[in-house]
């Protein structure tokens, strides 16, 4: 479970990473990372849409998505926020998947 400090919670936050941040696109997944100066701790955010599934699937998708940005917590430098949005074939990736996409992005623009 990621800590409130850990999330991005306005809309308004949502568009900032998604619109001026780096994109890491891969099969199920899509990271976008905006850095910043600040030395805040790095912040995640969640776009599960209806695409995805049933209201059971998508928060199964995002349960697995928070468990992996909590994994990899420490290993993101401060000031980074990060926004995963989750593909249709999201419902039907392996957590091991999820997870190996999602630490790829990471390392490649939040290090």
């Amino acid at each position: 479970m990621l800590a409130r400090p850990n999330r991005l919670t306005r809309g308004a936050e949502y568009k900032a990473v998604v619109r001026r941040g780096r994109r890491c696109a891969a099969t199920h997944t899509v990271t976008y990372v905006n850095s910043s100066a600040a030395e805040t701790t790095p912040r995640f955010g969640f776009i599960v849409s209806r695409q995805v599934g049933s209201a059971v699937v998508r928060n199964t998708v995002r349960r697995r998505l928070k468990a992996v940005c909590a994994e990899s917590l420490p290993a993101v430098a401060p000031g980074n926020d990060i926004v995963i949005r989750a593909l249709p074939g999201a419902a039907t990736a392996s957590f091991a998947d999820l997870r190996a996409e999602v630490n790829r992005c990471l390392s490649r623009r939040a290090a």
